[in-house]
């Protein structure tokens, strides 16, 4: 089978989680993605909410398995020689449809060949096939290089714990349940000096309420920084739950800048300012506080915008006052306060 050479890599990508306006949860999950010809593999596949099958919050057995499959070096697990490429971000029924391709071994090199979207056993390519994608033929050496590195690495499991330090406890407790049920851990304190190292460790983020000093802020990062541990620090812009969790969410991605699809946000003169990589769907919610500190939210756009920046106009309304804008994709999540 003829094709040109496409290159093959992996990096790191996240499914945004998050507490929505409507008040439901996204179940937030770390992957690692498909870089062919450096670009993201999901980004020519719509606006497609959906993980690849190296996820790293699976069983290291589970992870091993798919890395295997991906390899040629068990059966496909479906007929036809398919595997799942692309699945559902909340459970692993095919029956929620995957991005599925048959995957070859020809010669010493690797071909991905007949997209389709699928939610049986079998699959219609003239319906529901992806006729503008592939196939691609990688290079047997760098192919099999990048998934073995996966096998090597003992720290390719993200740090999905974060520190939450604040004064007011209701808000934290809040906090915390609502990361926890998006599945992130997180655990309240007042401070970390004396914590052992390796209970550090286990954090990806910190983040500190606005009543926190910044002399205590800087005595958690000494301590961190004391145990030769890197985490994000997040300032928390207002005591709103779903905000936080957009903030925290932002700190804990570590996907490449370069292969993100939402690259900023600004938020002025009762205007948002986006910018995306490619086509996708992008939802802005704005967050104010009134004079009696209560909380309203109001999504204020949801649409698919074009590569490119574009300036949108809010509801005066919903961004009057103290009020903050979150930008939302199915892999990103950026937060500003509205600017006077």
């Amino acid at each position: 089978m003829s094709a040109a050479y496409a290159t093959f890599g992996l990096a790191p990508a996240m499914r945004a989680g998050g507490v929505l306006a409507n008040g439901d949860f996204q179940l937030h999950r770390d992957f690692v993605d498909f870089i062919v010809d450096s670009r993201p593999l999901l980004f020519q596949l719509s606006d497609l909410d959906a993980v690849s099958p190296l996820a790293s919050d699976v069983p290291p057995a589970i992870f091993t398995a798919q890395v295997r499959s991906l390899l040629g070096e068990t059966d496909a697990p479906l007929p036809g020689g398919r595997h799942v490429i692309y699945g559902c971000p909340e459970c692993e029924d095919l029956a929620c449809g995957a991005v599925t391709a048959v995957i070859e071994r020809d010669g010493d090199d690797f071909i991905w060949r007949d997209f389709a979207w699928q939610t049986e056993e079998t699959v219609d390519l003239r319906l529901n096939g992806y006729h503008g994608i592939g196939p691609f033929r990688f290079q047997g050496a760098e192919y099999r290089a990048a998934l073995d590195s996966l096998l090597q690495e003992e720290t390719r499991r993200a740090r999905r714990r974060v520190l939450l330090i604040g004064a007011r406890v209701a808000v934290l407790a809040k906090l915390a349940a609502a990361l926890r049920s998006i599945g992130i851990g997180a655990d309240i304190t007042h401070g970390v000096g004396g914590v052992p190292a390796d209970e550090l460790r286990g954090y990806g983020a910190v983040a500190f309420g606005r009543a926190i000093s910044e002399e205590e802020r800087a005595a958690v990062r000494r301590s961190f920084a004391g145990a030769g541990i890197e985490v994000a620090y997040v300032d928390g812009l207002a005591p709103i739950v779903p905000l936080l969790v957009a903030q925290i969410e932002h700190a804990l991605d570590r996907s490449p800048l370069a292969q993100r699809r939402l690259i900023r946000l600004v938020a002025a003169d009762g205007e948002a300012g986006v910018e995306v990589t490619s086509p996708c769907r992008v939802r802005l919610t704005a967050y104010r506080l009134d004079r009696l500190y209560r909380t309203h939210a109001q999504e204020v756009f949801d649409g698919v915008l074009e590569a490119g920046r574009h300036r949108i106009a809010l509801d005066a309304k919903a961004v009057k006052g103290e009020s903050f804008v979150v930008a939302r994709t199915s892999g990103s999540v950026l937060v500003e306060a509205m600017a006077r």
